[in-house]
């Protein structure tokens, strides 16, 4: 994709990180990024492009629209990615009337005015970096829920072993503040200078307290005053840092960290111990129990709903002087966590999701018919399921969708559009999706002759295991079902040679949610793992064996790796509602031309929806 990030830099703030890893991840997969920013220089290969985002004059913001709309039509740029308010405000001027979407990542509460809710400028869709901060943009702010998708900020964790989280016998013990010192985070570092660091560093006489983070200069004065008196009376025991880009060589020297937001997830990641301590709230020291509330606040930056932010800093001398006393390796369980949750490969590849998501609603905003066949025999067949047309019907469907003009994609063909590798100007005006599911026999004898005939082609979904001939599942719970079989690797590689997609459906087509989820995990993962060993095509998309799913499973479809998990009877009005829980169309031996229109009209979903309630 071609991507433009437009940010305030004044100073290197953790939105600023955060925007500066991301371009980085897109760039090392080959996408291309732009930087629109008040810093003329940042740690990144993307291009830069110098603008004072920061300045809110009305002119100012004029000028920074018309720079950045020159830049989209002149570098041909498919998505804008914002990373502050202004940033958003000058976005959305300079989209006004095209067809690029903007998209744009919320770090903090939104200021409650009326033009906050009377001018939708964060644009299609909108990243909310914790769970906090979602509920206050819902609640509070009044955004549209389906828009916000909840993605904290990726930190591209080191691979360097530290012992346990404590410091050496050699080291004497440090407690480092890291963060900003103006603003709320200010506040709270003159509180600290006050009330917490002079008490400790009396009761241990070894201890050394650092500060580390920009903006020292701005620290309120009560704060200048405190930390004056803690340097007259312990000396070179207060180290005070200031900006540094050596945060994790002091992150390795540092036995207790008290911070929010970054600083806490990168300290928990290299194994150091938090006290989580933000403008909005004081968490107390994260464990595996309160990890979970932890991160929905952000370590404290960000609470859900406006509130005094009071702190009792008795509490966190208690808990620091506890820790230092007693001090406890970060444990590994609680490591993993961490690096999972905010593992920057996997952000970038959700952020990157949101892009395409964001690109294909703008530019597709209609429903996509995704239908749903199984057997295409020759002759009617004696089963209750009636999951089958014959092969005589299914030539009259395909007769009826070319005199509809419709035009059968794949999936893997969607996708290419919505990553830029197609431009969205060939995408068909009335796409189509047709689906097969088991791999049966007469899927080779019937359907792929009758599709090469009219030039289409579909998505085939298939067993990972080969050795599964027949649809054993059926007889397994209706011993009278007639036996239908299934193809062999030839045949399916056949499918792959015409350039069909291929998709896959667990190893032995079980109910998803009725197995242990480990179990469920292993089918799903195995499956994807084990198709694209023995046919050498990429699998992209996932159908869940009779639609049966839940919300852990659609999670193991989406770890697993595929980008889409298609359902039966159930998901949204538009495909990037949920690319987990895609809406198929069930296609029955009966289907006459009206309950074909029926089901390839665009307004079919939600005259669905209202019928069943699905």
């Amino acid at each position: 994709m071609r991507i433009l990030h437009v940010l305030s830099a004044e100073f290197f703030a953790g939105s600023v990180a955060y925007a500066v890893q991301l371009a980085e991840a897109h760039r090392a997969q080959g996408h291309q990024v732009w930087l629109v920013s008040d810093a003329a220089e940042l740690p990144t290969g993307a291009t830069l492009v110098p603008a004072p985002i920061s300045n809110r004059r009305y002119g100012q913001r004029l000028r920074n629209a018309r720079l950045i709309r020159r830049l989209i039509r002149a570098e041909d740029i498919h998505v804008v990615h914002a990373h502050s308010r202004a940033a958003s405000w000058v976005s959305y001027a300079a989209l006004r009337g095209l067809k690029v979407p903007l998209v744009s990542t919320v770090h903090g509460r939104q200021h409650l005015h009326a033009s906050t809710s009377l001018f939708d400028i964060y644009g299609d869709k909108v990243i909310a970096i914790c769970g906090n901060l979602r509920t206050h943009l819902v609640t509070e702010v009044k955004m549209e829920a389906a828009k916000i998708v909840e993605i904290p900020n990726g930190v591209g964790f080191g691979n360097e072993e530290l012992s346990d989280g404590t410091s050496s016998s050699s080291e004497p013990p440090r407690l480092a503040f890291i963060g900003r010192f103006n603003g709320g985070k200010g506040e709270r570092a003159a509180a600290l200078l006050h009330q917490v660091f002079p008490v400790l560093m009396r009761e241990f006489a070894d201890l050394r307290v650092a500060l580390i983070g920009g903006e020292l200069e701005h620290l309120p004065e009560a704060g200048k005053s405190a930390l004056e008196q803690l340097q007259a009376k312990f000396g070179e025991r207060v180290e005070v840092v200031g900006f540094t880009t050596d945060v994790p060589g002091w992150l390795a020297r540092t036995t207790l960290v008290i911070g929010a937001g970054r600083v806490a997830i990168e300290a928990l990641g290299a194994g150091r111990a938090v006290l989580a301590l933000g403008e909005a709230s004081y968490d107390g020291l994260v464990t595996e129990a309160t990890f979970g509330t932890a991160a929905a606040s952000n370590f404290g930056d960000i609470s859900a709903a406006q509130a005094p932010a009071t702190v009792d800093f008795a509490a966190v001398l208690a808990e620091a002087r506890a820790y230092l006393q007693a001090p406890q390796p970060v444990t590994a369980a609680l490591r993993q966590q961490v690096q999972a949750h905010y593992d920057l490969a996997a952000v970038a590849a959700r952020v990157l999701e949101t892009y395409q998501t964001a690109r294909m609603r703008k530019a597709v905003p209609g429903f996509i018919p995704v239908l749903m066949y199984h057997k295409i025999p020759d002759a009617p067949l004696a089963t209750k399921h009636q999951i089958y047309v014959t092969k005589d019907n299914f030539a009259k469907h395909l007769a009826y969708f070319r005199s509809r003009k419709l035009t059968p994609i794949t999936f893997a063909d969607y996708l290419r559009y919505a990553s830029g590798e197609r431009p969205l100007t060939e995408f068909p005006p009335r796409p189509i999706i047709l689906t097969f599911d088991d791999g049966y026999l007469d899927n080779y004898t019937n359907l792929l002759p009758l599709m090469q005939q009219y030039g289409y082609r579909g998505v085939l979904y298939l067993l990972g295991d080969f050795e599964v001939r027949y649809n054993q599942w059926d007889l397994a719970a209706d011993p009278t079902e007639p036996r239908a079989d299934i193809m062999d690797p030839a045949q399916k590689q056949a499918f792959v040679a015409a350039g069909w997609e291929i998709g896959a459906h667990t190893m032995s087509h079980p109910r998803l949610s009725t197995l242990p989820l480990p179990e469920a995990t292993r089918e799903i993962a195995r499956s994807k793992t084990a198709l694209e060993k023995a046919l050498q095509t990429e699998i992209v998309s996932f159908a869940y064996p009779y639609g049966d799913l839940s919300e852990p499973v659609k999670q193991a479809v989406r770890a697993a790796g595929f980008a889409l998990g298609v359902a039966t009877d159930t998901g949204g009005l538009h495909l990037e509602d949920d690319r987990m829980q895609v809406f198929r169309i069930n296609m029955f031996p009966n289907e006459t031309a009206s309950s074909l229109f029926k089901k390839t009209s665009g307004w079919y979903r939600k005259y669905y929806r209202w019928k069943r309630g699905k």
